[in-house]
């Protein structure tokens, strides 16, 4: 397959920062050609993930570990705390920005942001099948189970406790819409 136009100019600048200070207003996963240094151009890397969430696939592992940069990401897409380090995986503030836009990011969350309660409404709120990736603690919890369950009904019941399912509030959300 032959490399497209934007793809052998960028190879061949690969060192210019200029160059991709500009070109990633364009394209901004032309920073995937870029080298090491320019992935770890804090100012390159936040104008293309302010634009496209997903170029953060090709920032350092340093940037990857940059709150702001993470923030930018994610709030743009919010499936993009895939790429992020495992610190941010377990910062509040990233998953509660990426859950608003994408609540499948759950998935990615520490162990302890699967238990917290803000986080898992955010996720389920936007997405109600993830809480099948809340922590045991939280799928025992009320709150989250209306959410859940006002949102996608009887998809998500078998996620939730037994003894909560039994909840006359519970019982009769399930009944009123069927």
């Amino acid at each position: 397959m032959a490399e497209s136009k934007d793809v052998i100019e960028a190879r061949e600048n690969l060192h210019n920062r200029e160059y991709f200070l500009k070109k990633v207003e364009e394209n901004p996963n032309l920073i995937e050609w870029a080298d090491e240094k320019i992935r770890n151009d804090k100012e390159i890397v936040l104008k293309a993930v302010s634009i496209d969430g997903g170029a953060l696939e090709f920032a350092s592992d340093n940037l990857k570990d940059d709150k702001d940069v993470l923030l930018t990401a994610t709030n743009q897409a919010g499936w993009t705390c895939c790429y992020a380090s495992d610190r941010l995986k377990a910062d509040k503030d990233v998953l509660l920005t990426a859950c608003k836009n994408d609540g499948q990011v759950l998935y990615f969350a520490s162990r302890e942001l699967r238990d917290d309660k803000d986080v898992v409404l955010t996720a389920v709120s936007n997405k109600p099948i993830i809480v099948k990736y809340a922590s045991l603690r939280l799928r025992k919890d009320k709150d989250v189970a209306i959410c859940a369950i006002s949102k996608a009904k009887k998809a998500v019941v078998e996620y939730f406790d037994e003894n909560l399912i039994n909840d006359d509030d519970i019982k009769a959300l399930l009944d009123c819409n069927n």
